[in-house]
């Protein structure tokens, strides 16, 4: 029980989230997290799965004990997909369990986007590098950016945000995150 609470604090320390950050992620009270990183208190399953989806891991990973993880190499056909607006794909690079960065593959078909109003995902750094084609950015109450192959643009994933191609041809671009957003 002590391993899994250290395991538990260090990813949230990882991630830069307070306890109550992660209690409030996993619907828990900031005193349990508290309780359960110090080993003086055990968690259902159920709730080791809000845990876990809070700090952007599997169960499984919560108790891996292995301190550090080889090279591990994606293939593109193995990517795992997420869901998306139809048009989009979005790709994890990344593998679990995220570490200090996360970071996406994305492809936009002309005329699609990330959806039709802006969000937001914890409050860590965010990168966008388009790599093909071209995109427009909103972000906050900024003035939209037209961005094509090579540009970027840095901002906090806590601004609100939306990508979309108004090209004629397919975007390509990739998303790094750091730390990784809660789930």
């Amino acid at each position: 029980m002590t391993e899994l609470g250290a395991r538990i604090r260090a990813y949230r320390l990882m991630r830069h989230m307070t306890v109550r950050g992660l209690a409030g992620e996993a619907e828990a009270s900031p005193s349990f997290i508290s309780q359960l990183e110090r080993g003086q208190t055990s968690a259902s399953i159920g709730m080791l799965r809000r845990i876990a989806g809070a700090l952007g891991l599997t169960v499984a990973d919560l108790f891996n004990d292995e301190e550090e993880v080889g090279h591990r190499v994606v293939r593109r056909s193995q990517r795992p997909e997420l869901p998306m607006s139809p048009g989009t794909r979005k790709y994890l690079i990344s593998q679990r369990p995220l570490r200090n960065l996360e970071m996406y593959a994305g492809e936009f078909d002309p005329g699609a986007s990330t959806g039709a109003e802006p969000y937001t995902h914890g409050d860590s750094q965010e990168i966008l590098l388009v790599l093909r084609g071209q995109v427009t950015i909103w972000l906050g109450s900024a003035s939209p950016q037209v961005l094509t192959g090579g540009d970027s643009v840095e901002y906090r994933t806590s601004v609100p945000h939306r990508l979309a191609n108004q090209g004629d041809e397919v975007a390509e671009v990739l998303w790094v995150i750091s730390p990784p957003t809660p789930a």
